[in-house]
């Protein structure tokens, strides 16, 4: 079955009055805006998604002054040059969440930012520049480049800066599954690549953003 634009609203409009659904559609966030957040907010969000994966997201949130705090602001050069001493510390330190995995992942995302910067004028420029319409080719070099950026982190990362992403979160991917797109939860190239197909073919019938159409697809759900 093929999804469409009308239908995907006729669905929602079955849960959630027009003025609901309109509130909850994500902001569009313009590419040059992207392109000036610093480096360190970028790691900062890559870090805190990668903390919250698997943790109760509230408990992070609290916290999460006292790892800007002790991350340095999550400068990446700050960070690429500390110690290795002292994030083995950290994990003395209960102002954080005490998971070495995960604490490693700062020390390997911040070289990555840096890696990215020799390539780009920033992170902020690499994410701006990368065309929606290949959002799973972005997903997929967080994965390979970064620490522990693969599964969804990634893509709510990006969410949450503002890039222009489809998520794939329990409802979207139920609808995905309903209407014949995939048989299950999409990870392989190919199902990742047929689900970017489909968003584009949204896309390309409106002026919705893929946020925006995934947003819908969720809300129809329930």
């Amino acid at each position: 079955m093929m999804l469409s634009v009308d239908q995907l609203w006729e669905d929602a409009l079955q849960h959630h009055t027009a003025d609901e659904i309109r509130h909850r559609l994500p902001k569009r966030i313009s590419p040059t805006v992207l392109n000036r957040i610093p480096d360190d907010r970028w790691l900062s969000m890559m870090t805190k998604r990668i903390f919250q994966a698997g943790f109760v997201w509230r408990v992070i949130e609290q916290k999460w002054p006292d790892f800007e705090k002790l991350f340095f602001k999550f400068d990446p050069d700050r960070l690429a040059i500390t110690d290795d001493n002292y994030f083995e510390n950290l994990m003395l330190d209960k102002r954080i969440v005490r998971n070495w995995q995960k604490i490693a992942t700062v020390m390997e995302n911040a070289e990555f930012v840096l890696e990215i910067r020799k390539e780009w004028n920033g992170f902020g420029e690499f994410i701006a520049k990368w065309p929606t319409d290949n959002i799973v080719g972005l997903w997929r070099e967080l994965k390979k480049r970064g620490s522990r950026l693969g599964g969804n982190t990634g893509s709510y990362m990006l969410r949450s800066m503002g890039k222009d992403t489809f998520l794939l979160s329990k409802d979207v991917v139920t609808a995905l599954i309903r209407n014949g797109i995939v048989d299950k939860t999409p990870t392989s190239k190919k199902a990742l690549d047929a689900v970017q197909i489909t968003f584009n073919e949204l896309q390309s019938s409106s002026d919705h953003t893929l946020a925006e159409l995934s947003m819908l697809i969720a809300l129809g759900e329930g």
